[in-house]
């Protein structure tokens, strides 16, 4: 009775195509966009703008990003720290030596400059796929913040290879507190999120899915393997380095090729493995997961030391969160591996049947 699609009719061929054709979730969405935008600047702390919630957003594009590439269409990498390390030094550049571009532009410049290194290194993908499509990808990671540390162009001759990202001001107005830089990275967020969820929804999409599920019978019915593979890797690409953009105007400051390692690469393929592949909702969920679990572990063991009355070291502490986290990807990967949007929708079928039996 909560969540049903009976008697909501449809009259047109525009109201049937809707991005959300169910009359309750577009009402969720809207309410969700309103508290996002409204409630949480009034209410939330600096801690909370900063710490968590920017790096949340940063951190979903990212993992949707990927999510275009692995989960729609099935292409393993391992290079997504890289595109949002070209993101975020492009951006810089253009930001440094075109000031009169403005700060939007300059994002989406910085954007099509990771498309552009996405689509060499997805070259590869014409030939090999799987694992050693994996390895390939992974040479972009190394190279990439190789050719950073050794080109002073990039770094505009820092010596430390660290940059400061200079002020966001958008037609004469300054994001320059948390709140400001926080809706900043929303409304990016949203659009691009909302995009993507359209995408996947048009014949781009579908061929990317069709090259996932069997790129042998996609090539058999027209589908041509070379276009729809190095567009997966141009948009995935494109997000990944907006995602990095963001990283360093909205969330660090001061960014340094060490910040891009493959450590964060793998983080990132976490957010979809414990999220969910191949779903839009699933890169929100695992970044949000991979966001909030080492906070939720830190209250917990704080919580058990003041109970106890023991004082657990730092290093084992760091040590423990560790442990669970790879024990918790190993749980979904065996017990759920379609993640945590797939959990969602099985709530929202019970939904449809509440209160009957199901």
């Amino acid at each position: 009775m909560l969540y049903r699609e009976a008697g909501q009719f449809k009259s047109t061929y525009a109201e049937d195509q809707q991005i959300f054709p169910i009359r309750q979730d577009r009402v969720a969405v809207a309410l969700l966009l309103a508290v996002a935008f409204v409630a949480v600047p009034l209410f939330a702390n600096q801690y909370w703008l900063s710490a968590i919630l920017i790096p949340f957003l940063i951190f979903s594009l990212a993992a949707l990003g990927l999510n275009i590439l692995t989960g729609y269409a099935g292409q393993l990498s391992l290079g997504t720290a890289a595109f949002m390390a070209v993101g975020a030094f492009m951006a810089y550049n253009f930001v440094l030596r075109m000031p009169w571009l403005g700060v939007i532009p300059s994002f989406i410049l910085a954007g099509l400059c990771a498309a552009g290194v996405g689509i060499v290194f997805g070259l590869p993908s014409l030939r090999i796929k799987g694992f050693y499509l994996a390895v390939a990808t992974l040479a972009c990671q190394f190279f990439v913040l190789w050719a950073i540390q050794r080109w002073g162009w990039i770094t505009n001759n820092s010596p430390s290879g660290v940059i400061a990202a200079q002020k966001v001001e958008i037609l004469g107005y300054v994001f320059d507190t948390p709140q400001r830089k926080y809706l900043l990275t929303l409304s990016i967020v949203a659009v691009l999120a909302l995009l993507a969820k359209n995408l996947m929804r048009s014949e781009t999409g579908r061929a990317f899915m069709a090259v996932r599920d069997m790129d042998v019978a996609a090539s058999v019915i027209g589908i041509p393997m070379m276009k729809t593979k190095l567009l997966a890797f141009a948009i995935s690409s494109f997000y990944c380095g907006v995602a990095g953009a963001l990283y360093a105007y909205t969330y660090l400051g001061t960014v340094e090729p060490e910040a891009f390692t493959l450590d964060l690469s793998f983080r990132i393929l976490f957010m979809i493995i414990i999220g969910g592949v191949g779903s839009i909702l699933g890169s929100f969920l695992g970044a949000g997961f991979i966001i909030l679990l080492p906070i939720f572990l830190s209250i917990l063991f704080g919580a058990l030391s003041h109970a106890t009355g023991m004082q657990i070291p730092h290093s084992v502490i760091s040590n423990l969160e560790l442990i669970i986290f790879g024990g918790l990807i190993i749980f979904f990967l065996i017990v759920e591996p379609h993640g945590l949007a797939r959990q969602w929708q099985i709530a929202k079928e019970k939904l449809r049947l509440w209160p009957f039996p199901h």
